[in-house]
Order: structure tokens, then C-alpha cells, then sequence
């Protein structure tokens, strides 16, 4: 079972990752959002940060399609994120190793060109340890 804080680790792990300051977490790659808290929409009601849950960037409608799916259990979607490629994580629902490989791939596909992509390792691997060392 993953939590805000694996979030934290996995996406500091990664080249590039700035850390924008949050209720939650909020991670961004050449000023580009790859994953962050979920900010609950309640009527009449602010809207409440949920650590427990992460919003994903999946690169494009079928790729996101295929997670809900495929996953309902661990993945949802919500009338305000229609047509955005991004899906809800309960990260409750996921282990720690399969929440790197998440926040690894939302990451590559907002790295802003081929050589930040080519530093992490084979799809859905963090970067080898020398380099989760380097943030920022």
C-alpha cells in the first residue's frame, strides 16, 4: 500500500522534478504537471487536498480509457477531468513498487525532450540509484 509520502520519494527520485509547494504534493518536469494531490470538488465547499489520492498524467484519452477499464478499482476519473489525459490513483491500491513505475511513466512523457527521457532506465523503472540523489 503506497501513501503521499512514496509519492514524494518516486517523483524525487527522477531528474528535473520540481517540487511546487502544496497542501499535498505537486510535482512538475520543465514546469509541466505529472502528478499531484487530488483536489476534491465538494459543493458548496472548498475543495479539499486528498493526500490518499494522486492525479496522474497519462499522455492521451487511450491510454486513460484503458486504465479506468481496466482497473476500476484502482484508477477513476471525475466530470471535471473529461477530456484531460489524467486519471485518479487511489494509491491505497497500489504498492510502492507499481506507484514508481506510474509516476515514472506521467514523468517521462512530460520530459521535455529525449535526453531527460533516456536518463530513466526501461519503461516503468526508476532511474538507477546514483541518480535519485540529484534533486531539486
Amino acid at each position: 500500500m503506497a501513501d503521499a509520502d512514496d509519492v514524494r520519494q518516486a517523483a524525487l527520485a527522477l531528474p528535473d522534478v520540481t517540487q511546487i509547494e502544496s497542501d499535498g504534493f505537486d510535482f512538475r518536469v520543465a514546469n509541466k504537471g505529472f502528478v499531484w494531490s487530488y483536489p476534491e470538488r465538494r459543493p458548496g465547499k472548498a475543495r479539499l487536498i486528498r493526500t490518499d489520492i494522486a492525479v496522474l498524467f497519462v499522455g492521451d484519452e487511450a491510454e486513460k480509457q484503458a486504465l479506468l477499464l481496466g482497473e476500476p478499482e484502482v484508477f477513476f476519473t471525475t466530470p471535471a477531468y473529461d477530456g484531460w489525459p489524467l486519471v485518479m490513483l487511489r494509491l491505497t491500491q497500489v504498492d510502492v513498487e507499481r506507484l514508481g513505475e506510474l509516476v515514472t511513466d506521467a514523468w517521462r512523457m512530460r520530459a521535455p525532450d529525449a535526453p531527460v527521457r533516456s536518463r530513466s532506465t526501461r519503461a516503468g523503472r526508476l532511474p538507477p540509484p546514483e541518480w535519485r540523489d540529484r534533486r531539486r
